[in-house]
């Protein structure tokens, strides 16, 4: 089974090799046909703590690394 990869925004650096990534996604209601935005905060593993607040990240589902971290952010992307 393919592993997932998302596409958020890191909203907190502040534990060590860990940060927390904001994901977005959009949807329309079914019965109003609104378009409605949910999001959802993964933490992921970034070893070299690289990425700060705001950055654009991807990142990719693994085995568990700690009790909420499953997943690890892909190493090639780092835009602000």
């Amino acid at each position: 089974m393919p592993k997932r990869i998302m596409q958020g925004v890191v909203v907190s650096d502040t534990n060590d090799k860990t940060i927390v990534v904001r994901v977005e996604r959009r949807f329309t209601h079914a019965l109003y046909k609104k378009v409605i935005r949910r999001s959802k905060r993964f933490h992921a593993h970034d070893p070299e703590n690289k990425f700060k607040t705001g950055d654009q990240v991807r990142i990719q589902e693994c085995a568990p690394i700690s009790k909420n971290k499953r997943w690890i952010v892909l190493a090639e992307e780092a835009t602000s």
